[in-house]
């Protein structure tokens, strides 16, 4: 009886898994077990942290609108603001508030005194 060579997709599926985590450190680029256990890992991580990264960024918005804001008095507030822009019906949201805090405050204190007319 002749011998029977193995096909190679078990190959090819550990191939395409090596490739993957190439740029893994140590074992975790060179050993299967190791491979599949980071990429699982990293596979989680990565679906983690796109949710954690749209609240990062809201965070940092909020932040630079209220320190804009403040810097015009001291009683004036970021939820002061938004609450005021909202019963204005004026629909800026939040990135692009930060973006004209930054680039042009004087837009953001005129906006903020149309506001409170």
């Amino acid at each position: 009886m002749t011998r029977i060579k193995r096909g190679y997709i078990a190959r090819r599926r550990r191939t395409k898994i090596r490739l993957f985590a190439s740029s893994f450190r140590g074992a975790h680029s060179r050993l299967t077990r190791t491979i599949t256990q980071q990429r699982i890992r990293a596979l989680v991580s990565a679906h983690r942290d796109r949710d954690r990264k749209k609240r990062d960024f809201r965070r940092l918005w909020i932040t630079r609108i209220n320190a804009a804001i403040r810097g015009m008095g001291v009683s004036y507030s970021y939820c002061v603001f938004i609450h005021n822009l909202y019963k204005k019906q004026l629909l800026l949201n939040r990135k692009i508030l930060a973006q004209i805090a930054i680039s042009n405050r004087n837009c953001l204190y005129m906006i903020s005194n149309e506001i409170i007319k």
